[in-house]
């Protein structure tokens, strides 16, 4: 018999140091302008680019291989700067709700290309919306839930529950309505039925379970669900994105493809297509500006099956 891997349960002491350290630094960030934090933040992101090794070969790896055409400088940058993008990403949640409201959100977004999207969010039947680690992608949930748009987003919860709870307070304070990846199939139904839309961030890996296809010249490993759901209530897929402007707090909002239901509707393997076709679309607009993909993130990691195969006959050819 295998030995049985049991979850490691957690410190609620140490959790809850950890959620109180968190908002006394909250607290003390709060002293500072928004562009003062992400000033901060953006030095934080090159020193966490200089000093964590591995998460630095990750991103130059991923990096090289989607961008076979360009030199290593030209890898480095982009790296450096997605490693301060993401440590901006934080700021960004944290000053959020403290900074937008209906009576002043120009001040910090523009929208483009969303008025097909919002006429058919308001309009029903209901939508499916996939988005990327890329820029900030908390921001959309958020703007869309401040302006009364029914949308629920997917999100894994934190392992700390205390700033878990906390984090889905401050995402939720505006409207945004969050559903837990685990065991969230029958409450997807729900809300998909209900004429509600739903919003994945659509660039995980999968597993060996997931479906593959192409991103940046590699197969990539896709779960189904999204494609699954869209085919099954016969829902429009919207593919957008939220770029920062420069370093500041001001980001461009953007529905960059729809796809419809009568796109699929002929084809030979309409799942795969249309997974293909919103993974496509994602890539499209991350090479629009790369640095502000989490080129970190382990995209790739799961190997197709033929792949493994291959390289198991290389390495053990008798």
């Amino acid at each position: 018999m295998g030995k049985e891997h049991k979850k490691k349960s957690r410190n609620l002491v140490l959790d809850w140091l950890a959620y109180a350290g968190l908002r006394v630094l909250v607290a003390f960030l709060g002293l500072f302008s928004i562009r003062a934090n992400l000033r901060t933040a953006c030095f934080l992101g090159r020193l966490l680019w200089k000093y964590y090794h591995r998460g630095r070969q990750r991103a130059m790896d991923n990096l090289q291989v989607s961008f076979p055409d360009r030199d290593q400088d030209w890898c480095q940058q982009v790296g450096r700067r997605s490693f301060e993008q993401l440590v901006m990403l934080v700021m960004d949640v944290l000053f959020t709700p403290r900074l937008v409201h209906k009576e002043n959100w120009k001040d910090y977004a523009k929208f483009h290309d969303i008025e097909q999207t919002k006429w058919r969010m308001k309009s029903g039947p209901g939508m499916i919306l996939v988005t990327a680690h890329y820029g900030n992608f908390e921001i959309v949930g958020y703007m869309l839930g401040l302006f009364g748009f029914d949308i629920y987003s997917v999100a894994r919860p934190l392992d700390n529950p205390f700033i878990n709870r906390w984090l889905y307070g401050v995402r939720q304070r505006r409207g945004q309505k969050i559903v837990d990846k685990k065991g969230a199939t029958e409450q997807m139904e729900t809300i998909l039925t209900q004429g509600s839309t739903l919003g994945f961030i659509a660039d995980q890996d999968a597993g060996k379970k997931g479906l593959f296809v192409d991103f940046f010249g590699r197969k990539a490993s896709t779960y189904k669900s999204i494609g699954l759901l869209a085919i099954q209530y016969n829902l429009p897929v919207c593919v957008g994105y939220s770029r920062r402007r420069g370093n500041d707090f001001f980001f461009d909002l953007c529905a960059s493809r729809m796809i419809l239901p009568e796109e699929w509707a002929d084809k030979d393997n309409p799942l795969l297509w249309l997974t293909q076709e919103y993974t496509a679309a994602i890539e499209a607009f991350i090479r629009e500006d790369p640095t502000q993909y989490w080129w970190i993130h382990r995209r790739w990691k799961t190997r197709p099956k033929e792949e493994r195969r291959a390289l198991e006959l290389r390495e053990n050819p008798s």
